[in-house]
């Protein structure tokens, strides 16, 4: 079984993915933000790099979700490869960071990978205002993400309610990441942790 993690930069993906991995015993599979060659130059120059960051994740998360499929396991996996082609890229085509006709290349490319493999079979929104966003980057103290602007954050987030809006790819369970405060309290997870097993076993 595939279970998938939305949510914008900062909203508690990877650590909600390490704890209901950890609960569940299921694998969990990270996005790769240490490895990832673009990162630091696409902070420092957007308009330069975002095509090849942008290529960097789409050929990184479809490895990923052939490895998920081949693997046979329960995996939970930090972010999907659904965000990077309705959100992020479009997002910075529509903030002139990224080329009409790179746009278009990446947009062909993440068609035909995405009709070769399989949606989710949950998916997991951390729905998270741009306060609990700005406050979860600034904890982690992640250099590269000093540079993100609070404008950049809000426009994510308005094409990340527009996309879950429109999602009709499968079973589809919304967390409100202000409301629970996951990594510190166990009764906040595990009301988390009753709502996935309501969508996975129909338990009410």
């Amino acid at each position: 079984m595939h279970i998938a993690i939305a949510g914008n930069i900062g909203s508690g993906k990877t650590t909600l993915a390490g704890l209901l991995s950890k609960h569940f015993g299921w694998e969990a599979h990270y996005e790769d933000v240490d490895d990832n060659p673009y990162l630091n130059d696409f902070y420092e120059d957007m308009q330069r790099w975002s095509f090849n960051l942008q290529i960097y994740f789409l050929n990184s998360r479809f490895d990923q979700v052939i490895k998920i499929i081949d693997s046979g396991k329960t995996v939970v996996q930090d972010r999907t490869i659904y965000e990077d082609a309705y959100i992020f890229a479009p997002n910075l085509h529509s903030m002139g960071l990224m080329t009409t006709r790179d746009f278009e290349n990446y947009f062909t490319l993440f068609n035909m990978m995405s009709s070769l493999i399989k949606p989710p079979d949950l998916l997991l929104y951390l729905r998270a205002s741009v306060p609990t966003l700005v406050n979860q980057i600034q904890k982690r103290g992640r250099e590269y993400e000093n540079s993100i602007r609070i404008d950049y954050l809000k426009r994510l987030n308005e094409r990340y309610e527009a996309w879950i809006e429109s999602y009709k790819l499968g079973k589809i369970l919304i967390i409100e990441a202000d409301a629970y405060d996951f990594p510190e309290s166990n009764e906040d997870l595990n009301q988390i942790i009753d709502k996935i097993n309501a969508e996975l076993h129909g338990l009410f």
